[in-house]
């Protein structure tokens, strides 16, 4: 089976959030098993070097956008075994970042053009065709219309996977005309429209024989009129095709038996030493006052409301003075939060660190050196920070909303079961006492706190079961 797996961005070439660990894990895995998978990304200019040293071009030509016509250029590299092709265009990818652009709209409509007529030109006709989010999302739709007059293309079968609804691809009907060279056969409400705009998410939605989101979950929320971003409608009219498989994390990268960023490696039966070293390390990185017994509470995330930072922000004072705890954030965002997290941070000194950066290497001493992880997300469709704490001993507090209650077991005080704390209730309150009741076992019962643990680490969130469940989608729409 030949699948093409069409993204936004994928690490490590290119990331900032979750669907770039999803576009390099997946495809990875599902090639282990058995697929012929190959993955389409731009050719951003953020590329690391090591990488730009060994692209190839293989080809170039000329797409059609309306009334112009814009240079493609096809590379290739290949990494643990899976092909990847970009896509190059100076125009559109060499920018200071990925996404947020005011042409997004013609950038990314480029993107989907070109990745559709590369497919002739290297002379890879997929039987399936796997885009995601809108950046990627009017691909279906340009197949069933633009294309579809390509006979080595009739037979592609088109899966959406949304990461996250609430970013869809809004623009001016006129995309369709000075993007696409498409007439408005597209634009109505079982195609392209919404609210007399181009939605290239709905579109995706619309046109592709299987919609798929990241966690069971999200693709039940994601139907109702909290969760849909306006989408829920078309999502419960096309709820025979929509199922969610939970995301997974690549056990390579995050491991903390192997991970270089450590003070102290460890597994399953050193994890008690092993986490209080890199918990000393970590206290003396961030100059927080070294003291084992402190219940340490990480956060890694951005600083916004999706991400429950509200919260945060309401109870971290309550939390200090109440409790013997450190907090320390690493993440941007919302300059309210980040002013406010360095504010805490200048009044507790020594308690609290905020960290306004990103850095791929705290992130992981923040994972190993931490007690607690505290992810109160407002909504999260799957989420990998609570799978990768838990990878590495961290026991994670979440809000139960998509992936997380997807992937959390909260504890059972009466059997002992669970590999983690939750709420499910959103408000500052309930956070702060499922904080109180982690913190009372912290303390009061640490027998039952390293039980906890070990059920956290052997929990599997391996990419392997879940690049079955995909097998099985492609399996039913070729077989």
């Amino acid at each position: 089976m030949k699948v093409l797996f069409v993204a936004a961005e994928g690490a490590p070439f290119f990331k900032t959030g979750g669907l770039g660990d999803v576009a390099y894990a997946l495809p990875k895995e599902l090639r282990k098993q058995g697929i012929d998978i190959r993955v389409a990304l731009p050719y951003y200019s953020q590329m690391p070097e090591e990488y730009k040293e060994q692209v190839t071009e293989i080809t170039h030509f000329r797409v059609e956008l309306g009334d112009k016509s814009a240079y493609v250029g096809i590379k290739t590299l290949t990494l643990d075994g899976v092909q990847y092709y970009f896509i190059d265009n100076l125009a559109y990818f060499d920018r200071d970042q990925l996404y947020g652009q005011d042409d997004d709209g013609e950038r990314f409509g480029f993107f989907d053009i070109a990745v559709i007529e590369m497919m002739e030109k290297i002379d890879f006709i997929p039987n399936i065709i796997h885009v995601n989010d809108w950046q990627t999302a009017m691909i279906p739709a340009l197949l069933v219309d633009r294309y579809h007059w390509i006979d080595r293309y009739k037979d592609i079968r088109k899966v959406l996977t949304i990461h996250n609804i609430r970013f869809q691809g809004w623009q001016n009907p006129s995309v369709l005309k000075d993007i696409f060279n498409t007439t408005n056969a597209l634009y109505h409400e079982n195609g392209v429209k919404k609210e007399d705009q181009v939605n290239y998410l709905k579109a995706g939605i619309n046109f592709s024989d299987r919609v798929t989101t990241v966690s069971p979950n999200y693709a039940r929320e994601i139907q109702t009129p909290e969760f849909g971003e306006k989408l829920d409608g078309e999502l419960r009219y096309n709820a025979w095709k929509l199922s969610g498989i939970i995301n997974g994390i690549d056990y390579d990268q995050n491991n903390p038996e192997t991970d270089p960023y450590l003070t102290v490696n460890y597994n399953a039966s050193t994890v008690q030493t092993g986490k209080a070293s890199n918990k000393r390390a970590l206290q003396e990185r961030l100059g927080l006052s070294v003291d084992p017994d402190v219940a340490l509470l990480g956060v890694v995330t951005r600083l916004t409301d999706q991400k429950g930072m509200q919260l945060l922000q309401e109870k971290a004072e309550y939390l200090l003075i109440n409790f013997n705890i450190q907090i320390v954030v690493l993440g941007t965002g919302d300059e309210g939060f980040e002013n406010s997290f360095r504010y805490f941070e200048w009044k507790y000194s020594g308690e609290f660190c905020a960290y306004i950066d990103f850095d791929v290497e705290l992130a992981q001493q923040i994972y190993a050196g931490s007690d607690i992880f505290l992810m109160p997300s407002a909504f999260e469709p799957c989420g990998l920070s609570q799978m990768i704490a838990m990878r590495y001993g961290t026991l994670p507090i979440v809000h139960e909303t998509g992936g997380l209650l997807d992937t959390v077991q909260p504890y059972n005080q009466f059997t002992g079961e669970g590999n983690g704390f939750s709420f499910n209730i959103f408000t500052g309150d309930i956070f702060a006492h499922i904080i109180a009741i982690a913190l009372d076992v912290y303390e009061n019962q640490p027998d039952v706190w390293f039980q906890l643990i070990h059920q956290a680490m052997a929990t599997d969130f391996r990419w392997s079961e879940p690049a079955k469940e995909y097998i099985r989608l492609y399996e039913d729409l070729v077989l």
